[in-house]
């Protein structure tokens, strides 16, 4: 029996979302449903989920898990960067709170045949949407070592980035070329100093990390979706997302500093900023998952959540 996805954050997600049961949220990463079964929970007959995903197998896992709650669900396979159209064809313009959970889910990481773990043995796919085409296996055997590099160090932060990337580009061409997640975690392994693989976790982590960010635009599409949610949120409706890194969140950190109002102005001029805010933070840093909830989901570590609330405009002369 396969384990159930166990959602990061819980109990502080449904804080921050503060559900009504006649609301109208939107999960806007479904995944395997755990966050949007904690929400349907919440919901009365009244209340909807739109719940969007662009893994076609995890929609299709998170339909089978919450097909008790009927039409209060409603799932959608689709790119989260489509969100405005999505919330257009579904007939719901504007709701009440929206969620956006930015991780890979477990099984996603468990499915060999995915290429995301450095642990298992599979085609090196990394595709959340496998409508797509380009894939990781395209990435590390076609791109030249300076773009390898720029990947693995702007979205790895990968020290060795450029090391790294010689030793793939040396192995592709005396060889063969690099088809499996075992095969490309250790070639990385190899170029890392071994002083630097006795901490730290696996060496492959953040190449790893950053071929998916690539493959899945990932960061491109926070920038994308950021302004989307804002405007599909009702006067009072509420914002949370989880990154799981630190390029994610500072995106995050930094679309909410810029939607609340702070002020970016120079000396001495005339200031608006703070009449055009349009959100209000609810978060003043990240909220952190417990100890208690590390041990039991040590998943969750590196999990970090940023929460706001769309401010509600006053009219003219009230």
């Amino acid at each position: 029996m396969v384990e159930l996805h166990v959602p990061v954050m819980e109990k502080e997600v449904l804080h921050y979302l503060d559900c009504r049961p006649d609301g109208v949220y939107v999960d806007a990463t479904l995944g395997d449903g755990g966050h949007a079964e904690a929400i349907l929970r919440k919901l009365s007959q009244e209340g909807r989920l739109i719940g969007i995903d662009w893994d076609e197998a995890a929609l299709e896992r998170a339909e089978s898990r919450l097909k008790d709650y009927g039409n209060r669900l409603i799932p959608v396979h689709a790119d989260y960067t489509k969100l405005e159209e999505v919330l257009e064809e579904t007939g719901y313009r504007l709701v009440d709170g929206i969620l956006i959970d930015l991780g890979a889910s477990t099984l996603q990481l468990m499915d060999a045949e995915r290429g995301f773990s450095f642990h298992t043995e599979g085609d090196l796919d990394m595709r959340m949407d496998r409508r797509r085409s380009l894939t990781a296996e395209d990435i590390v055997n076609r791109y030249s070592a300076e773009q390898l590099t720029e990947i693995f160090f702007r979205f790895g932060e990968e020290r060795f980035s450029r090391r790294i990337a010689a030793r793939i580009v040396r192995e592709r061409e005396q060889k063969e070329p690099i088809k499996s997640s075992r095969a490309l975690a250790e070639i990385v392994k190899a170029a890392v100093p071994a002083r630097y693989r006795r901490h730290g976790g696996h060496p492959a982590r953040r190449v790893f990390q950053a071929l998916r960010l690539a493959v899945n635009h990932e960061l491109e599409n926070i920038s994308t979706l950021m302004p989307q949610a804002l405007n599909c949120l009702a006067p009072g409706g509420r914002l949370s997302v989880i990154a799981y890194h630190s390029l994610e969140d500072r995106l995050i950190k930094h679309y909410f500093r810029v939607k609340s109002g702070h002020c970016s102005c120079p000396p001495n001029m005339p200031c608006l900023c703070r009449e055009k805010a349009e959100l209000k933070v609810l978060t003043n840093k990240a909220i952190r998952p417990s100890e208690d909830e590390i041990k039991s989901n040590p998943r969750a570590r590196s999990a970090r959540m940023r929460a706001a609330e769309k401010i509600k405009k006053q009219k003219e002369g009230e």
